[in-house]
C-alpha cells in the first residue's frame, strides 16, 4: 500500500485445505466472515470472495464459498468497519 498498489485479500482461496477432500480440496467457510472483517481492519483495499447460490452445488471451490445471502450480511458488516476506520481517520 505505501507505494500506492492495492491490497486486495483472497477469502475464498485462504480458506481452502488442499489435499484435505478425497476429490481434491476441502475448506474452512466458517472462517470467511473473520478473515474477511480482519482484512478489512487491517487496511485491505478490496477482497476476493466466491460466492455461489448453492455453494454445495458448486463445480470448484464448494466448501469456501458463500451463499448471496450470507455474503450480503458480511458485505454490510465490511461496509460499517470501512465507515469506522475512516471516521477514525478524519478525527
Amino acid at each position: 500500500q505505501r507505494d500506492g498498489i492495492p491490497v486486495i485479500f483472497d477469502v475464498t482461496h485462504s480458506l481452502q485445505l488442499p489435499g484435505a477432500a478425497a476429490d481434491g480440496s476441502a475448506g474452512a467457510r466458517e472462517y470467511a466472515e473473520p478473515l474477511a472483517r480482519a482484512a478489512v481492519a487491517a487496511g485491505a483495499d478490496g477482497l476476493f470472495l466466491e460466492v455461489h447460490p448453492r455453494p454445495a452445488e458448486a463445480l470448484s471451490d464448494r466448501e469456501t464459498q458463500l451463499d448471496p445471502e450470507r455474503a450480503g450480511r458480511l458485505l454490510g458488516d465490511l461496509l460499517a468497519i470501512r465507515r469506522v476506520l475512516a471516521d477514525r481517520a478524519g478525527s
